[in-house]
């Protein structure tokens, strides 16, 4: 089957809430991992996680600053976050960060004994997703792939 480029006009795509100060946009689901954009809050926390596959990621706007080491991401700044990193950061500053993320496999919450509390992947991401669409009453993007 012929393959088809389809955009996706996320700067036009509604923030769909994920936990307080943390909103998203989906622009890609594949069954091993997916792309969105991210948008924390000033003085909102992304609290210690540790990612199973690699992560790619571009701040667009804003900073924010990775806890671990105190350094600070700001626009146009790329990290690169190896399978097995384990990390946290918080949005510093009086505007919103906005991160465009591409990431493999599963995104798992820690708590102060390492064990994973919570976890986030390709799978739920998407569920959100859909059911943001369902409760809104809006048809999901075809664009956005499918995650099967």
């Amino acid at each position: 089957m012929p393959q088809t480029a389809h955009p996706v006009h996320a700067s036009l795509a509604d923030w769909i809430p994920l936990r307080g100060g943390i909103s998203f946009r989906p622009l890609h689901f594949a069954a091993d991992g997916y792309s969105l954009q991210l948008r924390v809050e000033p003085g909102t926390t992304v609290t210690r996680h540790r990612h199973t596959g690699e992560v790619h990621a571009f701040n667009l706007s804003g900073y924010r600053e990775l806890i671990e080491t105190g350094e600070v991401a700001g626009p146009g700044t790329y990290v690169y976050e190896p399978p097995g990193n384990v990390d946290s950061w918080r949005c510093v500053g009086d505007a919103p960060c906005i991160i465009q993320i591409v990431l493999k496999g599963r995104l798992e919450y820690l708590d102060g004994n390492e064990n994973v509390v919570e976890y986030t992947d390709t799978h739920t991401a998407r569920e959100i997703y859909l059911n943001w669409c369902l409760a809104k009453g809006v048809a999901p993007l075809a664009a956005l792939g499918d995650a099967q």
